[in-house]
């Protein structure tokens, strides 16, 4: 009997997070004035031991054991060998996916929202507020809250809260509050539908409400909590890879590929930081975040200084980034339509760390057709980009005969967003690609702002 499912013991389970910070340089955030943020800067938003760990260049951070119990609802999370894709291929390659559906909100995102919930607790906030692209990461944070008794508010994108009504029903379930971005509650909010009464909505018009709330909140009580692209969410995010090592030690394997979508970064991150150490001291491994052909900010955006919210409340951030004016395409992608990326994502890619590509909806769509129909599970638009880019590499591996070992992050299922798939099934589900006059368009924002320096980590 062959065997799909490589298992740790809960007792087996990683105890510390791997802190990328410790092994690359980072260009620092700055602030209004042009000159680097200090931690206090940013004690409105977010809780002053989350803010350490955003600044940390300590390699190891110990997992405190509140985190580790909520932790075991799920993990460790399988490695799955995906025999019948492989067959289905006719490849030599092995191919292995970290299941990271398995989660109560069924995707990788509660790695962050638990232990971020638990030291918003701990230093005596009540309620967090957040934004959600797809309604995964707004699952995760009301579940972390739930197990906390703690308050959750939720801006959703407009165009994935009409798209996945049931994300909100989810959220609602672990008591937390959702409404739709943008809304006329706060004032980014009612200046996003004065620039367009229509728009869709975007990752950084919603950043930009759940900010605003938070800072608002009299009491001090309150505080804002983001699912991707800070340094601490990355950290939290390496659990995947770490437990990924272990299981492919006891096979024997250990990837020449791996494979994540990349929206702001995290569950690509999560799986990939782990192995990029291996790769800065010579192992040979190609990493590959996979983004959508409708918001190609690591394929073809500048690497710059920007916000990370479209009202400009956050710090600027060195990334690479579309302008945080910008409004992808409704792409049912939710998670991947944002204007940025991770500064330590961005700052391994300016480095040739990681080789970034794009794929088109459609593509991606069909790729988890495919998957679903050889691999049983229904993954979520988001991850089909990463099986996109998976099911290219086992082709290529095919036509080299080679016998390589594909990596990649099942970062979440598809179960409440069936009507993306019901759309493939139908012929009605559109491509979007960034023209080039959008993206010269959107670089205009750029013209006064700083630029990152150019930094190696090796």
């Amino acid at each position: 009997m062959q065997v799909r499912n490589i298992l740790l013991r809960q007792d087996e389970m990683p105890r510390q997070w791997y802190n990328i910070l410790s092994d690359i340089k980072m260009n620092p955030p700055l602030g209004p004035d042009g000159n680097p943020v200090n931690p206090e800067d940013l004690a409105p938003v977010f809780p002053m031991n989350l803010i350490e760990q955003e600044v940390s260049s300590q390699r190891w951070i110990d997992i405190p054991e509140e985190v580790l119990d909520i932790y075991t609802i799920w993990r460790p999370s399988p490695l799955v060998r995906a025999y019948s894709l492989e067959k289905a291929l006719g490849t030599p390659a092995r191919i292995y996916y970290k299941n990271e559906s398995v989660s109560p909100p069924g995707s990788h995102k509660p790695n962050t929202s638990v232990p971020q919930v638990y030291y918003n607790k701990v230093f005596g906030i009540k309620k967090m507020t957040t934004e959600t692209g797809a309604g995964q990461w707004g699952s995760a944070l009301s579940f972390a809250c739930s197990q906390f008794g703690m308050e959750c508010k939720i801006y959703m994108v407009r165009v994935s809260f009409d798209q996945k009504p049931y994300r909100k029903s989810m959220m609602e379930t672990w008591g937390g509050k959702c409404v739709a971005s943008p809304s006329t509650t706060t004032k980014a909010g009612r200046d996003a539908l004065a620039r367009d009464p229509d728009t869709p909505g975007s990752l950084g018009i919603a950043i930009s409400e759940a900010i605003e709330e938070a800072v608002s909140d009299q009491t001090g009580k309150t505080r804002y909590s983001l699912g991707s692209v800070l340094n601490h969410v990355m950290l939290h995010q390496t659990i995947t890879g770490l437990e990924a090592k272990k299981q492919l030690e006891m096979v024997g394997d250990y990837p020449d590929i791996i494979i994540g979508c990349a929206g702001g970064g995290s569950n690509f991150a999560g799986l990939a930081f782990p192995f990029v150490l291996d790769k800065m001291n010579g192992k040979q491994i190609e990493i590959y975040p996979v983004e959508p052909a409708a918001c190609p900010t690591l394929t073809r955006a500048p690497f710059v200084y920007d916000h990370g919210d479209s009202a400009g409340y956050t710090p600027l951030l060195p990334m690479h980034s579309l302008g945080h004016f910008f409004v992808p395409p409704p792409v049912h992608a939710g998670g991947l339509r944002y204007h940025g990326m991770s500064p330590a994502v961005s700052q391994l890619v300016a480095e040739g760390l990681f080789d970034p590509k794009s794929v088109t909806q459609i593509e991606a769509l069909e790729s988890g057709v495919m998957v679903a129909k050889t691999e049983g599970f229904i993954p979520a638009p988001e991850t089909t980009h990463a099986l996109a880019y998976v099911i290219s590499e086992a082709k290529k591996a095919k036509e080299e005969g080679k016998e390589k070992v594909i990596l990649f992050n099942w970062s979440g299922h598809g179960l409440l967003d069936l009507g993306s798939y019901d759309k493939v099934f139908t012929g009605v589900l559109e491509n979007y690609i960034l023209s080039d006059e959008d993206l010269a368009e959107a670089e205009k924002i750029f013209a006064n702002y700083p630029k990152p320096l150019s930094l190696k980590s090796r």
